[in-house]
């Protein structure tokens, strides 16, 4: 966790950034530890406490960025298509990729007793579930069978981020992910 290139001051949002990586890297929230985090930024406590005013703070802020960069930030980049099959395939891509290179929501996961992280996850999750049941109702199925079809949708997402992670030589790629990815959505839209 080298400080950012090129800054002599840390900001709260690069705080946040080294966060996640312990948290995703060493293991979980134990991994967040101000003095670690400080030596491998290269700064000292004294940065951290000018930024936030205790570890549970820190927490917060890191939640928040994962949550806005890998829910708030996906969404609002798959708004700019108006076609609603073209925004489902490229969610479909964009899941599976951040899920084979990104560990921090299985990690998160498995924190999930932990009440900011609980809190954090059950409005991810609802979002999620939230978007994917409008695409489904987009492309012509009725509230609740789309809302199904989401959690069927995300259920298989988190086993695949699940694989990546455990066994990532038996991931489909390039082409046949593709084609994975097209069967899958064939799958739930019962075509």
């Amino acid at each position: 966790m080298p400080r950012p290139a090129g800054r002599s001051r840390l900001s709260a949002a690069d705080w946040a950034e080294a966060a996640l990586a312990a948290l995703r890297e060493g293991g979980g929230l134990a991994a967040i530890a101000i003095e670690p985090l400080a030596a491998g930024l290269g700064a000292t406590k004294g940065s951290f406490y000018w930024h936030f005013a205790n570890r549970e703070a820190l927490i917060e802020a890191a939640l928040a960025r994962w949550e806005t960069s890998q829910t708030e930030e996906v969404i609002a980049a798959l708004g700019q298509e108006r076609d609603p099959l073209a925004r489902i395939r490229e969610l479909f891509s964009t899941a599976t990729e951040m899920a084979t290179r990104d560990a921090t929501e299985l990690v998160l996961l498995a924190e999930a007793a932990h009440p900011q992280v609980a809190a954090v996850l059950r409005r991810v999750v609802t979002r999620r579930l939230d978007y994917l049941t409008g695409l489904f109702v987009e492309l012509g199925l009725d509230a609740a069978e789309a809302r199904i079809r989401s959690v069927q949708t995300y259920s298989g997402y988190l086993g695949r981020a699940q694989l990546a992670r455990a066994v990532p030589d038996v991931m489909s790629h390039g082409e046949d992910n593709r084609r994975y990815l097209d069967a899958v959505l064939e799958s739930l839209l019962g075509r």
